[in-house]
């Protein structure tokens, strides 16, 4: 056994990623799950009460609608929104696309990732007034 492994290391405080900045966007990435746990349970939530019947969906429908629930699931949409932007600035060097020999440009991945997003968004919301 070498020195070093067996030499302890200093206890890391609580705080330890208030110090820089980085480290107070990641623990805010991350804490990003928590209103989109909200989010998904009130959804499971719903499949429930659809399975239960009228008395149960209608309901559920009345949660949902109550300002509460509506202004979490707007934190929960700002939540996505901000993990999937950071995300999609770290894709590129987690992943870099080559074509013929070339990396893509940054800026061209994050760009195709948002058009993405836009192209998915569009297409729920004709279908959604389809439906209507």
């Amino acid at each position: 056994m070498d020195k070093s492994s067996s030499q302890r290391l200093p206890p890391l405080k609580r705080t330890w990623w208030l110090k820089h900045r980085f480290f107070k966007l990641y623990m805010l990435r991350e804490a990003t799950v928590l209103p989109l746990v909200f989010f998904t349970l009130c959804l499971l939530a719903g499949m429930v009460a659809l399975l239960q019947g009228a008395d149960s969906w209608q309901g559920w429908i009345a949660f949902m609608g109550s300002p509460i629930v509506l202004l979490l699931n707007l934190v929960a949409l700002a939540a996505s929104l901000f993990h999937a932007a950071t995300f999609f600035v770290l894709f590129p060097r987690v992943m870099p696309i080559r074509i013929a020999g070339h990396s893509l440009p940054d800026q061209a991945i994050v760009a195709g990732q948002w058009a993405g997003v836009v192209v998915v968004a569009l297409l729920f919301f004709w279908l959604l007034g389809r439906g209507a």
